[in-house]
């Protein structure tokens, strides 16, 4: 039980999905450079961070604060979030070039070098959790 609440924990379930935003976003944007010469197509982008703050943080009106959590069944029970996921949306207000195709490659290809660092970043902080969670569990045994 213990073990699985660990495991379980919102620290790993933020970064994990994190991670899959990133990955989706990569995605997205190896689509958009892809496409870049195709007339008529337009740039896509994935939205995820400023719904998993509303998430954390909940809406303006509610200021900047953490929501509770209920950790126990016994505690009184609260209004239920569902988990934010993210979200492709496409780009139909800009146009770049005259063949209707709005993607710039010199911004696509900073934003995959930063999608990047983002993802790796997130990788680092998930293998410095899991391994000070091994050194916590294995400190006690000899």
């Amino acid at each position: 039980m213990l073990l699985e609440q660990i495991v379980n924990s919102a620290t790993i379930d933020y970064m994990q999905r994190g991670m899959e935003a990133a990955s989706m976003r990569h995605e997205v944007i190896s689509d958009n450079i892809a496409n870049v010469n195709t007339p008529n197509f337009r740039k896509s982008d994935v939205i995820f961070e400023d719904l998993l703050a509303k998430e954390i943080y909940g809406d303006e009106e509610a200021g900047r604060r953490l929501k509770m959590v209920r950790t126990h069944d016994k505690h009184l029970p609260m209004e239920v979030h569902r988990k934010a996921a993210p979200v492709i949306q496409r780009d139909e207000t800009t146009i770049m070039r005259v063949d209707d195709n709005n993607v710039d490659i010199d911004m696509e290809m900073a934003s995959l070098a930063k999608n990047q660092l983002y993802y790796n970043a997130l990788a680092t902080e998930m293998k410095e959790h899991f391994a000070k969670l091994k050194s916590v569990i294995t400190s006690g045994q000899s």
